[in-house]
């Protein structure tokens, strides 16, 4: 049987609302993907926040010109433009979930999130553009 169907003597009942089998969603509409794209932004950055860890106190002490060439190694930036976007996705993702919990005006949930998201984007592209700034000179 699939999800949200269960065999009731010979009849099968649907746990569905009819909107939602015309719509093709479950009740939460879009809540399996955000839960699994949450999780999936978790375990990328458990490595990419150990490796950022080890790195700067690896670099304690080091001055600007050691670290700016450290920045500018080609595997470096990549992994620092990796935990950028893994960051910034997971937090919007998480400020998402809190705004659609504890914001009840339906106005202020919407304008809140998207206000969230812009940040997000904004923020990771100022980021990435400064590790592309540093690392290409």
């Amino acid at each position: 049987m699939g999800l949200g169907l269960f065999l009731y003597g010979s009849v099968v009942v649907s746990l569905r609302s009819p909107l939602g089998k015309a719509r093709g969603l479950g009740s939460a509409k879009e809540g399996a993907a955000h839960w699994w794209a949450q999780r999936m932004s978790a375990v990328a950055l458990i490595p990419l926040v150990i490796w950022f860890v080890a790195s700067i106190a690896a670099l304690a002490g080091a001055d600007y010109v050691t670290f700016r060439d450290w920045i500018a190694t080609p595997l470096v930036s990549v992994l620092l433009v990796l935990l950028t976007i893994a960051i910034f996705h997971h937090a919007q993702l998480g400020l998402q979930v809190v705004l659609e919990d504890y914001v009840h005006s339906e106005w202020l949930k919407i304008a809140s999130i998207g206000l969230v998201k812009f940040a997000a984007i904004g923020l990771a592209v100022a980021t990435i553009f400064s590790v592309f700034k540093i690392a290409l000179g």
